[in-house]
């Protein structure tokens, strides 16, 4: 069974920085995509950045693209570095799996659609003020 656990959310002014962490626990293969995603209230969930197991390079949105990073430490933890807050970042944040999933390809077009994703943390708060 596949368990997410995010940490490391808070509240930070306009232009700060977090670093989110993803601790994942149970099977991990080498075609998986594993992404972040926010929402925040009133507003659907949003896919941000994703890798693909297999390989590849990291992925992001537009609207955090050159600001956010992701990357994994060890094959079990998964990290968003959040710079130049903005208050419209303001989300809770949440890591995700699709398992098996095959290619990179197959992860791009998962982004746009959260409900294909197969395990969710609980996510993690982040506020910019």
């Amino acid at each position: 069974h596949v368990q997410l656990v995010e940490s490391g959310g808070g509240s930070v002014q306009t232009g700060g920085s977090l670093r989110l962490s993803c601790e994942i626990s149970g099977y991990i293969g080498n075609s998986d995509c594993l992404a972040w995603f926010r929402q925040a209230p009133g507003k659907e969930r949003e896919g941000l950045a994703f890798i693909f197991t297999g390989g590849g390079p990291p992925y992001y949105e537009d609207s955090v693209k050159g600001r956010f990073t992701i990357s994994r430490d060890v094959k079990t933890i998964m990290y968003l570095q959040t710079n130049s807050l903005k208050p419209e970042d303001a989300a809770m944040y949440y890591c995700a799996i699709a398992i098996a999933r095959g290619n990179w390809l197959r992860c791009r077009g998962l982004l746009a659609d959260p409900a294909r994703w197969d395990y969710w943390g609980q996510g993690t708060q982040v506020t910019v003020s």
